[in-house]
């Protein structure tokens, strides 16, 4: 039967002794990166669901304001039709041999139901308009949770570097992206 040797690299060698001192001088920072790393990859997760969200819901908004127009620029085209048909009726009450009283009539008709067509057409105008503004502000609001994740996942970076520089500095600098991230979450959250 074969024996099998394992013979470590260089490299293994070297990070067993950096992991044996770590452990033996009780040197927690690898420990406190690590667990803010975990934090930080929680809450861009998070904001990158905020994120999402809010996007699928302005671009919902933007489509039922163009719904909302279409249905505007359909009464308007009726709007046009009455228009023209009550412009036609007045023009036969000037017609000698035709019934002035009966077309007369008829363009009173025509003129009523186009200043109900009129009020729809205004109306639907109205909520597309409503329906953008809403839009806009939503699409505000998903702008400030990509804000976030992308300050948290500069944190996220930041300390990865910290933990192989293990420069203090550096940590100082991840934890500023983070809470600079999560201040930006806290706007997108109170809609600012």
């Amino acid at each position: 039967m074969a024996e099998e040797f394992e013979v470590p690299s260089p490299h293994e060698h070297h990070l067993e002794e950096v992991a044996e001192r770590a452990h033996e001088s009780r040197d927690n920072f690898a420990g406190k990166i690590a667990v803010m790393t975990a934090i930080m990859a929680t809450i861009g997760a998070l904001f990158s669901y905020q994120a999402g969200s809010t996007e699928s819901e302005a671009a919902m908004n933007k489509n039922n304001a163009a719904i909302k127009k279409t249905e505007a620029a359909n009464q308007w085209n009726y709007y046009q039709a009455k228009s023209s048909r009550q412009n036609l009726s007045e023009l036969a009450t000037h017609i000698p041999g035709v019934d002035a009283a009966h077309y007369g009539a008829e363009a009173q008709r025509y003129k009523a139901e186009k200043e109900v067509v009129q009020k729809k057409a205004e109306a639907l105008e109205e909520e597309a308009k409503a329906w953008d503004e809403k839009s806009e502000l939503v699409l505000h609001q998903h702008h400030r949770w990509a804000q976030a994740m992308t300050a948290i996942q500069i944190a996220i970076s930041l300390a990865a570097i910290t933990l192989l520089t293990r420069k203090e500095w550096l940590k100082k600098v991840a934890y500023g992206a983070a809470g600079a991230s999560v201040v930006l979450g806290t706007l997108a959250w109170l809609h600012i």
